[in-house]
């Protein structure tokens, strides 16, 4: 008994040291992974930038603690990391181009045009950039095309076919299950809700999918004829062609590529670039190394700030089908608003609005947020690749108005959808039965279709919205109300197009609405600082909910828009039902 007690004891004693040893190695790993995130990089001479893109895009990194979770060949990148990345190459003189690995990258056009317009700045520099792809995808070649040299796998293909749009439709999904979903809507070109009632796009539907992507297909098209010297005309040709399934050398003679290389041998080819000899080094700096480069710029001491402010996702409606994260919180983003309105040292507001839209609520807040800062201070708009519905809600009462010109804005108009799932009840042998103290009090239930009364309250309802919408749109951008319902109607505009309506005041990214905020501050000394902060590593490792980022990145890297369509139905429940958004997914491809 003596010595099963005496081993027993030694046992628990073992486990409780054991258990001691591992918790102070995981705080040391913990701290020292912390430490090594913060670190400066230090450039040494002849290096290269390089741009491995393999993954997704957000507007903002967000250093995740759960990234160990998924492997390295899926990432989310931060737009504002590859822009400042890019500008801090250009201004180092030890490095000595860019390198872009082209493999995939989910994002839309105008974040393409964002990053393109960045090399494009960087090449006047005098470096040089090279791109290489084994399979270039439409958008990254449309990126990768701005280099001074684009390598391609001799077994390679470079995807140019052109854009199409190809929505899902629920419509018969839905009537299998026994659900149909009663909708109130007001504009012709209000889309969002037509893959819950129909089998295929209306014809005004598909008049506006038709112009916006000919409009982005045209400013694509454009900037790959400057960039690669072969006309509009030869690239649409190439097109009709599908040149990715013919051999890689017809790719170099139709002038999308300029050398067929194996990876293997990419590196001599930047050595000989940068006049460096094969034997010598040459060191490459990822976008985690140009992250933590200091940047070459003297600290600004006069307390002037020019705020950005990232408002992106889905207002109050759910979570990125890409990264997990959440969308705009319209009571986070008016409390953050208001205290850049209080601070005495911020000059000036740049809203950078990356949205589809979302809550018609809470478009309605975030819109007087903004009205009562532009009462103290400018505000300036920066759109991203979607500034639509909602989106163009909480933008139109801003002083100046920036989009990309494949930026999808415009969209003004509302929706109210409600589910009658009378035939799921009835299917699964479900009864409902009510007593009620007046006429509309069992408004709402989904286990029964609306009656004609409420119907006509509900329409009227979402015609309110509607005038609202106007009446805030009309106000802001200083066009008649008649004037501004003509090329309202829920239609979704480019950037381009958007100018020429008056919707938009200037095309161009971040940096030109950030100009145009200096400009306007009336301030000679300033620092631009970036909003609302960023969370910490311990922040994140205690806010994140590892399955749900989990479950989001792989899904989508492994069914791409397939899940993100689906993504939809996941978070319906939690939006509004009267909403001011896009089509629930434009899917351009």
């Amino acid at each position: 008994m003596k010595d099963f007690l005496k081993f027993t004891l030694a046992t628990i004693t073992g486990l409780i040291v054991t258990g001691v040893i591992v918790f102070f190695i995981s705080i040391l790993v913990f701290f020292s992974m912390v430490s090594s995130s913060e670190s400066e990089t230090q450039i040494r001479k002849n290096s290269i930038m390089m741009l491995d893109l393999n993954g997704a895009l957000a507007e903002r990194s967000q250093e995740n603690p759960f990234e160990f979770l998924l492997d390295d060949e899926y990432s989310t990148y931060g737009l504002d990391d590859i822009l400042s990345s890019i500008k801090k190459a250009k201004e180092n003189e030890e490095i000595k181009g860019i390198y872009i690995q082209a493999n995939s990258l989910a994002t839309g056009f105008a974040s393409l045009e964002e990053i393109r317009s960045a090399l494009k700045d960087f090449k006047e520099s005098g470096k040089f950039i090279v791109a290489y792809g084994d399979t270039y995808s439409q958008g990254l070649y449309y990126l990768s095309s701005v280099a001074d040299k684009v390598l391609l796998n001799p077994q390679g293909m470079i995807e140019w076919r052109g854009l199409a749009a190809a929505p899902m439709f629920f419509k018969d999904l839905l009537a299998k299950i026994g659900v149909e979903m009663q909708v109130f809507k007001v504009g012709t070109y209000k889309s969002a809700v037509e893959p819950f009632v129909s089998t295929e796009m209306s014809p005004a539907n598909r008049k506006q999918v038709n112009v916006y992507l000919a409009s982005i297909w045209g400013q694509l098209t454009s900037d790959v004829a400057e960039s690669r010297k072969v006309s509009v005309d030869s690239l649409n040709a190439i097109a009709d062609r599908m040149i990715m399934f013919h051999p890689a050398e017809e790719s170099v003679k139709c002038g999308l590529a300029d050398t067929l290389i194996y990876k293997n041998d990419v590196r001599n080819y930047l050595k000989a670039m940068a006049g460096i000899d094969e034997d010598d080094r040459m060191p490459v700096l990822g976008l985690k190394d140009m992250v933590n480069v200091k940047k070459n710029a003297p600290k600004d001491k006069s307390g002037n700030v020019i705020a950005v402010y990232y408002a992106y996702g889905e207002i109050d409606g759910g979570t990125s089908s890409s990264t997990g994260e959440e969308g705009i919180n319209s009571v986070k983003v008016i409390k953050d608003l208001r205290k850049l309105k209080e601070d005495e040292n911020v000059k000036a507001v740049v809203l950078r609005v990356n949205s589809p839209g979302g809550s018609a609520y809470g478009s309605e807040q975030i819109w007087y947020a903004v009205s009562e800062l532009k009462k103290e201070k400018p505000v300036i708009v920066s759109m991203g690749d979607y500034a639509a519905s909602g989106g163009y809600y909480i933008s139109c009462n801003a002083d100046t108005i920036v989009a990309e010109p494949t930026t999808l804005t415009g969209s003004i108009g509302i929706f109210g959808m409600f589910p009658n799932a009378k035939g799921l009840t009835d299917k699964i042998g479900l009864n409902f039965d009510v007593v009620k103290t007046n006429q509309y009090a069992d408004f709402g239930m989904l286990t029964r279709p609306m009656n004609d009364g409420e119907k006509g309250l509900m329409q009227m309802y979402v015609n309110q919205g509607y005038d609202l919408f106007l009446t805030r749109c009309s106000d802001g951008r200083g066009i008649g109300k008649e004037e501004l319902d003509k090329i309202a109607q829920g239609r979704v505009w480019t950037g381009s197009t958007a100018k020429e309506l008056g919707l938009v005041d200037e095309l161009g990214g971040l940096d030109k609405a950030v100009e145009i905020a200096i400009a306007k501050s009336g301030v000679d000394a300033y620092t631009v600082m970036s909003y609302p902060k960023k969370e910490s590593f311990l922040e994140s490792l205690m806010n994140t909910n590892p399955g749900k980022y989990v479950k989001a990145r792989m899904l989508n890297g492994k069914v791409g828009e397939m899940y993100r369509q689906f993504s939809i139905l996941e978070n319906f429940d939690k939006c509004d039902r009267i909403q001011a958004r896009v089509p629930f997914e434009l899917n351009i491809q």
